[in-house]
Formats: C-alpha cells, structure tokens, sequence
C-alpha cells in the first residue's frame, strides 16, 4: 500500500519537494530544484515506477522540462523541451501544464502562446498537436494578464477538455484530433457580446471520474454587471455550462478541483477581482457538497483578517487518502493545510518564494 504524501511545489524560484508520511503530520521539505527559475507546472505520474516531473521556464536559457524517478531526491532535465517548428512564427514563453496520457510514457503539455504539445517517451521528444496548436482561432486569441496560456488539460475517454486563456474552453471528441469551441454559457465580461463564441478567460477545469459528462471551472468572473459568470457546471460533456456561482463571497478565482471520492464535493477560493485577493483580507476555501447548488467557508485555522494573499490556478490541490487533505500555496509563499477536507487549516510552511503551482501524490 502506498504510505508517503509527496508535494510537487512550483515556486517562483525553483521546485521544492515535501514528502510526509499518510498521517500528514510533518513533511520534510527538500530542494529547490532548477534554482532561480520559475516552475509554473509539476506533475507526479504514479502510473508504474513513480515519475515527477516539473517545467523549468528560464527567460535566457529556455524552456526545460525536469523528470525524477526516485521521488524527487534528484532532477535532470529530459532529451528535450517542446518547441515550435523554426517556420511557425510562434515562440515557446512559458509551460502551462502537464498532464498523462494513455501509454505509461504518454504526456501532453500546455503553453505559451497557447499551444498543445504531447510526447510518447517520458518527455524526451515532443510533437505538436496540430488540431488545437494550428486551430483556425488560434491567431485570434489574445493573452490574458498571466499571458496566453494552455493551462488545463482534461482528459475524458476519447474526450478532452482544454482551458485557454483567453480562448475558452476547447473539446476533442476525438482524442485530440481535432477540437471544437465549446463556450455556450461561459461569460466573459471584458467583451461588447458577453456570451462569445471563443475568447473568454477561463481559469480553470476539473472533473471527477465518477460522474461522466460533468465538469465544472473556475471562469473570469467578478463583474458587477454580469454576475454569476464566474463559477460553472456542466452535465452534457462541457456543451453547455450554467453558474453555480450563487452564495460564494465572490465568483472571481483562479483553482477548482473535486473531492477524490465523491463527485458532488468541490471547492474554490474565492478573491476580489480587482485586487486579487482575499474577500475582506480574510482567507477561506469555500466547499460545496451538492455539486454548486451551495457553499459553505471553511476558514478555521487561517488569520480571521488582514491576509491578503492570492492563490493562482494550480496552487490548490487534494490527496486521495481514505480522509483527505488539500493543500494551498499562497503567492506570499505560504503553504497551508486543510485536514479532514479542509475543516481545520494549518501552514506547513511559511516563507518559500512566491508558489505557482502545488501538485499531491501518495506513492
């Protein structure tokens, strides 16, 4: 049986590893790993011999990816990174994503400018794929204020589910051959027509394996004049998406994710719009336990007020143990605990850069 928690924590100054036994009452903290440079996606494959992986995005040397088979002691960097063909007019600027594919050795990867990249060998030799990459909209999407980034990879049978910001949501039903825009219902407040067909500025995805053809994200949300666009569901496969936004603080944020055993459960971290922050200076992760229909804060544990940190994208996370924790990093370099399901929060620690990024094995 698998006995360790092992954390992936993306900095704004290199990896860090943090690995706990399946009590969660301590975890030692190692690293950082591509020192300096920022890491904005980790990725722990349990799938055979556990493999992390991390993107390392260097503005003068490039971008690498960085693999490790022995739980994060040690790091190198794979035979090669994505890239852009030399007659594409594109330049690789940032790594988004990572996720697996079918195969043992499958990985997709997402970037910037928005783009979809897979590989067949642990992340030594990329392709591009061409059915979002080379997308008829492409060309026309525009970045958002974090830049144009591929940033969720979904994966649904032969489905998948791609977030752009800010293109929208994409949908191959075909794995990955080709995609189609798939944005009816999801706002975008910043545009004359708020329901466009591409180009909103969705922030996040998640699903849960149990309940096929239901999503839910985490959208750009927290206009006064269009309320409610922030927070979403769907039911038919992301063909249509509808608010559950009512009853949060905010339906402005950036993570969602699901509980791993049971579908009905999700949560998000409400912020202000125009601060990014937390409503009031007052942190909580806020849980639903009917799929959207209401909400419930959970703050026990963090400072009651005056804490105005931000939690990016993929700074939120959640294990699969029998009774199980998520984790939040903060950009002022925080990373709290939410036992029990997020019923009781603790910091394990206090003072890591800036975190972009937290992903959770139990290996």
């Amino acid at each position: 049986m698998p006995d360790r928690v092992l954390l992936c924590i993306g900095t704004k100054k290199g990896l860090f590893v943090a690995e706990g036994a399946r009590g969660r009452r301590r975890f030692d903290l190692r690293g950082p790993y591509g020192p300096g440079v920022s890491v904005y996606s980790a990725l722990i494959d349990t799938r055979g011999t556990p493999r992390l992986y991390a993107s390392s995005c260097n503005p003068f040397f490039g971008m690498k990816v960085l693999r490790s088979t022995d739980l994060g002691k040690k790091f190198k960097e794979t035979k090669s990174a994505p890239a852009f063909p030399k007659d594409d007019g594109r330049a690789l600027a940032n790594i988004w994503s990572l996720a697996t594919g079918d195969r043992k050795k499958d990985l997709f990867c997402g970037v910037e400018p928005a783009a979809l990249f897979r590989s067949g060998d642990a992340g030594d030799s990329w392709e591009m794929v061409p059915g979002i990459s080379n997308h008829p909209h492409a060309r026309q999407w525009h970045p958002g204020n974090g830049g144009l980034c591929l940033h969720t990879i979904v994966r649904e049978g032969s489905r998948m589910h791609l977030g752009i910001s800010t293109g929208g949501h994409y949908l191959s039903e075909d794995g990955g051959d080709s995609f189609a825009a798939s944005n009816q219902g999801v706002g975008a407040g910043f545009v004359p027509d708020p329901y466009p067909e591409f180009g909103q500025c969705v922030h996040k995805i998640a699903r849960h394996e149990d309940a096929p053809g239901r999503l839910y994200m985490q959208n750009h949300g927290g206009w006064p004049d269009r309320p409610g666009i922030g927070v979403l569901r769907s039911d038919d496969h992301g063909h249509t998406w509808r608010s559950i936004a009512a009853g949060l603080s905010s339906d402005f944020g950036f993570p969602i994710l699901v509980h791993p055993h049971d579908p009905d459960t999700v949560y998000v971290v409400p912020l202000e719009p125009t601060t990014r922050t937390c409503p009031g200076g007052a942190p909580a992760v806020w849980r639903s336990e009917n799929g959207g229909d209401s909400w419930r804060k959970l703050a026990r544990g963090f400072p009651g007020k005056q804490t105005y940190f931000t939690v990016l994208r993929d700074a939120m996370d959640i294990d699969a143990l029998r009774s199980p924790a998520l984790y939040v990093g903060t950009t002022t370099g925080q990373l709290w605990i939410g036992r029990d399901g997020g019923e009781e929060w603790d910091c394990l620690f206090e003072a890591l850069p800036p975190i972009n990024c937290v992903k959770v094995g139990v290996v």
